[in-house]
């Protein structure tokens, strides 16, 4: 069997910037462990697998070590080659996923908006050796899905030096980092050892959490955010409703062929 594969990079107009994730279109769903398998061999934070359901698609995402519920720089790569490499003509992508729901992406000039669900997080107790693991001082810790950790400035979420075994021995898929941003509305790392990921460079699904929270802090709806990782990424972000609109670019790094 031969899969078509792309790798893109989201949320960068940059080659080598942004999140790098690999897209692989199928006919029809290959069994899982095979998927784990092919995204594992990829080594990318993120592997998408899509087939066709009408006029919209079906979607799943892998990482390294597990099959996840929602990621966002993954479903943006997959617009991204939908449109620009595969010819699909209407203006808005229709995806059906298992655990989110529909998530829609429209093209909007030389940018991607992606339409996902707001997941509010709320106040938490830090479990045990969350701070001595992620450093810093925070000034807030609340979860929804993941562990969010606010921090009082962007230097702060910029100078974090995670132990990384130890925040893999506790019970959450990821870690969000915020601040207020200097040349931003805010910042933002994430961190998912126990996923596969030690730090990954953009990540969408983090999104669904820091858009909601940074709205009703800065008392704003439209805000411009910047993932501070290595690779850097750079979404405009809104809050609508219970929704999270995020844009962002993509460029493409390599279109190729895997034999299984």
């Amino acid at each position: 069997m031969i899969i078509p594969i792309y790798q893109v990079d989201a949320f960068t107009d940059i080659l080598f910037g942004g999140n790098p994730a690999a897209i692989c279109p199928l006919t029809e769903w290959l069994p899982a462990p095979e998927m784990q398998k092919i995204a594992a061999e990829n080594n990318l934070a993120e592997t998408a697998f899509f087939i066709p359901q009408g006029n919209d698609f079906e979607l799943r995402w892998f990482t390294p070590e597990v099959e996840i519920d929602l990621c966002g720089h993954a479903t943006l790569a997959t617009a991204h080659v939908l449109f620009t490499l595969l010819a699909y003509e209407r203006e808005v992508i229709h995806f059906h996923t298992l655990k989110a729901g529909t998530l829609t992406v429209h093209r909007n000039g030389d940018k991607y908006m992606m339409d996902f669900p707001a997941r509010v997080p709320n106040a938490s107790q830090a479990p045990p050796g969350l701070i001595e693991a992620l450093g810093g001082n925070p000034v807030e810790i609340l979860r929804s899905r993941d562990y969010f950790i606010v921090y009082e400035k962007e230097a702060d979420v910029t100078s974090l030096d995670p132990d990384f075994l130890a925040l893999s021995k506790i019970d959450s898929i990821g870690f969000i980092a915020t601040a207020p941003g200097d040349n931003s509305d805010f910042v933002s790392r994430f961190f998912a050892p126990a996923a596969g990921i030690n730090e990954d460079p953009v990540t969408g699904s983090a999104h669904c959490n820091l858009i909601p929270y940074w709205a009703e802090r800065l008392g704003k709806n439209d805000m411009h955010a910047y993932q501070i990782s290595a690779r850097r990424g750079e979404l405009w972000c809104r809050l609508k409703g219970d929704r999270v609109l995020m844009s962002g670019r993509a460029v493409t790094y390599l279109k190729g062929e895997i034999f299984i």
